[in-house]
Order: structure tokens, then sequence, then C-alpha cells
């Protein structure tokens, strides 16, 4: 029972978050300031770039939420953030790439606690 809640909480977080980052990058105006519009500057990715990877995180993130696409989804996620973390070290921004770590655990841990509705 005590899983089933975990694995239920852990599930939305990493849903809203996905979307929010997603609609966030998504939405990127050219005047937009802040540390990871500076970092975002740096990796040199188009805007068409950008707009394929906000998509890519959204609909990863909504994938998690349903028992069928669970597996498929956190396996997009994760594999999400060691593009993000690669292109971090091409770089050389190693900090920002090492505080990606816990967020590429989420979706392992979430594919070994399993979703709350597919278990038996």
């Amino acid at each position: 029972m005590i899983i089933r809640l975990i694995s239920g909480a852990l599930i939305l977080f990493t849903a809203y978050m996905g979307l929010k980052h997603g609609w966030q990058l998504f939405n990127i105006k050219g005047n937009d300031t802040g540390p990871e519009i500076d970092i975002i500057n740096k990796l040199n990715a188009s805007k068409g770039i950008l707009k394929s990877f906000a998509i890519f995180t959204m609909i990863s993130s909504i994938l998690i939420l349903f028992p069928q696409t669970f597996f498929v989804g956190n396996i997009l996620n994760a594999v999400g953030f060691v593009i993000i973390m690669a292109a971090l070290l091409n770089i050389r921004e190693i900090k920002p790439a090492l505080i990606e770590i816990p967020f590429l655990i989420m979706p392992l841990l979430l594919i070994y606690l399993k979703h709350p509705f597919a278990m038996k």
C-alpha cells in the first residue's frame, strides 16, 4: 500500500515537472534571461531543436501516467536526461550536468517501483 502511494506521488511529481519544463522550453523567447537561458545559448541549439525536445519531454511525461505506456515513458524520460547531461558535458558545464543525476535516477526508480495501478 505504501509503495503504491510513493509510486503514485512520484508519478504525479514527475509528470508535472516534465510538463512544466517542457512548456517553458517550448515558449522560450529571444529576450528571456536567466541561468538556464545562458546554458541554452551556449548549446547553440536551434529553435526547432528546442521545440522538438520540449515536445519530446511533454510526451514522455504524459506517457508515464498510463500503466500501458509507463515503461516506455520512463525510458524516454531517462534518455532525455542523458541527452541533456551529454550536451552539458560537451560544453564543459560539469556542475549543471551533475545536478541532473537525481533527475536521471527518478525514472529508473519509478520503473523499479512500477505503476500503482499495474501492481497485483
